[in-house]
């Protein structure tokens, strides 16, 4: 099976006063058609810039993806010029933004923009063009989607502008959809229903989606698979049940532990000691040894490799990287 999405290798770094800043330092993901990938760790880890680079939109300057391949459906799209990418954008991938109200242009009403979009992918005439739009505000739960056409964003709830960020990302069919915590800052009913909306995008359409999150209720509730970044890197991936049931690396552990449970004793929820490193390119070591447990002295000297541990369960871990040549 063809991976819809093969990231390889991805450098994506910033040009600031203060040096050059490795934001993305060779990552290495995939999604499979029909899959969603989760994509979590800490504010800073590299996940919205990974998925800001597959769709070439990271500011520049000061960011550049200076390294790697991002392969769609095998073709790899870094080369391609802007012109190019804008055939791409919102037709074979399309992605869904934090903050709707940044997203959507609050001078044109939600008609005109969703509307722009198909006639510029599909091709199509402007009265058949807003019948589609109207049917794609129908299909992600709006009420009075003829009416809501022609409003502006700012008169839309912030749930409502969220549902009309997902029918424009849908309304070409992508085969690739890119959530970037598109529950952000919405109520919690709110959330359970954008969330099932994407569901019901990935079961019914057959979409793969890249969905980034730092909530990890919502990558056991909705994920295949799951990638853990932390400073730029991907320190542990595989199927959710065997990251959920056997966590091998001391970041995934400590982030499944400060999730909050019902019944619990403990007096204060747990939290991961310390703080993420600032990142530059003369870092050596693991990225959190400064911060674990489990640090041994091969530690701050080399980074170790992403490696398999069991089927389909990679881990960038000494502890486990000697568990390897100890089983040799």
């Amino acid at each position: 099976m063809q991976p819809v999405l093969k990231i390889e290798d991805l450098h994506t770094h910033f040009f600031t006063e203060r040096g050059e800043v490795p934001a993305v330092d060779g990552v290495d993901l995939y999604i499979n058609p029909g899959e969603i990938l989760g994509v979590v760790g800490e504010s800073g880890c590299g996940k919205s810039v990974t998925s800001l680079s597959v769709l070439k939109l990271v500011p520049s300057p000061p960011g550049q993806i200076v390294g790697g391949r991002i392969l769609l459906k095998g073709r790899d799209i870094l080369p391609l010029k802007d012109k190019e990418m804008r055939k791409i954008r919102g037709d074979s991938v399309a992605m869904i933004f934090q903050e709707p109200m940044t997203s959507l242009n609050p001078l044109f009403t939600v008609g005109q923009q969703i509307i722009e979009t198909v006639r510029l992918h599909r091709g199509l005439a402007r009265k058949e063009a807003r019948a589609h739009g109207v049917d794609m505000l129908r299909k992600v739960g709006i009420p009075r989607p003829e009416a809501i056409m022609d409003e502006y964003p700012h008169r839309l709830s912030g749930g409502m502008r969220q549902r009309v960020m997902i029918a424009m990302a849908v309304s070409c069919s992508p085969e690739l959809l890119i959530a970037d915590e598109p529950t952000t800052a919405l109520d919690v009913t709110i959330q359970a229903q954008i969330l099932e909306l994407i569901r019901q995008l990935n079961e019914e359409q057959g979409t793969a989606i890249m969905l980034i999150t730092h909530d990890l209720g919502v990558v056991a509730e909705m994920c295949h698979r799951v990638a853990v970044m932390y400073a730029g890197k991907v320190v542990e991936e595989g199927r959710v049940r065997d990251i959920f049931k056997n966590p091998l690396h001391p970041y995934t552990r400590g982030l499944i532990e400060s999730v909050p449970r019902m019944n619990e004793t403990r007096e204060r929820l747990y939290s991961i000691p310390g703080q993420v490193p600032v990142l530059s390119t003369d870092m050596q070591g693991c990225r959190f040894a400064p911060r674990c447990a489990e640090v041994m002295e091969v530690c701050a000297q080399s980074l170790p490799a992403l490696t398999l541990q069991e089927e389909q369960h990679h881990c960038r871990c000494w502890l486990h990287a000697k568990e390897q040549e100890d089983a040799v």
